[in-house]
């Protein structure tokens, strides 16, 4: 090669490499990462284990309820023999606070059909054998289809399945119905008493403050003027299948005392 042309291609290679090093390489942009792929939020599934939420427990005194509703069909089969008779009987049990109402697997068919004319067109209710010969001696009003319209409307926001629901109900109902208030009730059958005295003997059942978060309820029997009690409604705030309860009741907020609505009541006696 010409002596001259290889001199002057190092020249130029040693110009070159001095550029290079007083610049630096050239910057290279970074590499951006690529998004995170945009997933579906899942729904999480129905839970159904017991966790700690707040619930109201309405109990009905069923021989003052029929004394409202004469024409139910288990009003007009009720006797002195039946457990009703003289025991708390399962209305529902409502999460709380209210309007948490119409939950999962709700259509809107559904919800047309609650009505008391057509509780028989609700999906049914399955459960297991004992639990569901339990549940039609306690909640008489199955009779009705009630227990249909309790877990469309109630048991669909519990996080629970049916036998779970209303597994849970019944064992708060055996508490209920094993309680000195309960006793109370069935030796005041054909009297006049007050909710404070009603609310006392929620005290002395499960404690000191129980009784203010009692609601007693009442109507004025359909063929007469006597205010009769319906139901005591209950506020419950723990985990049901874990706490007793009484410590679910002294747990819960305490509630409207309604005694201008109920001043006075008569426990009724079964019989129309």
């Amino acid at each position: 090669m010409n002596p001259r042309l290889t001199l002057g291609l190092a020249f130029v290679a040693l110009i070159g490499g001095a550029i290079y090093l007083w610049l630096g390489p050239a910057e290279t942009p970074s590499p951006v990462p690529n998004p995170p792929a945009q997933t579906e939020r899942s729904q999480p599934a129905p839970r159904t284990t017991a966790s700690p939420d707040t619930y109201m427990l309405a109990a009905s005194w069923q021989p003052g309820f029929c004394e409202t509703q004469p024409n139910k069909r288990e009003c007009r089969t009720q006797t002195e023999r039946r457990f009703d008779a003289k025991r708390f009987a399962l209305h529902g049990l409502w999460p709380q606070p209210r309007g948490r109402e119409y939950c999962v697997g709700v259509t809107e068919e559904m919800r047309r059909n609650d009505r008391p004319a057509t509780w028989q067109d609700l999906p049914e209710v399955k459960l297991a054998p004992a639990t569901r010969a339990e549940l039609d001696k306690v909640m008489p009003g199955t009779a009705s289809a009630l227990d249909r319209h309790e877990w469309l409307v109630h048991g669909t926001c519990s996080n629970f399945d049916m036998e779970t629901y209303f597994s849970h109900s019944l064992a708060l109902m055996a508490e209920l119905n094993a309680s000195p208030l309960a006793d109370f009730m069935a030796s005041h059958i054909d009297k006049t008493v007050t909710p404070a005295e009603i609310r006392a003997a929620a005290d002395k059942a499960f404690g000191k403050g129980a009784g203010a978060r009692i609601s007693v309820e009442c109507k004025t029997e359909q063929d007469g003027s006597r205010k009769v009690l319906t139901e005591l409604q209950i506020a419950l705030d723990g985990t049901l299948g874990a706490d007793s309860l009484s410590e679910l009741i002294l747990a819960a907020r305490p509630q409207d005392a309604n005694s201008g609505q109920c001043p006075r009541v008569v426990i009724d006696r079964a019989g129309l």
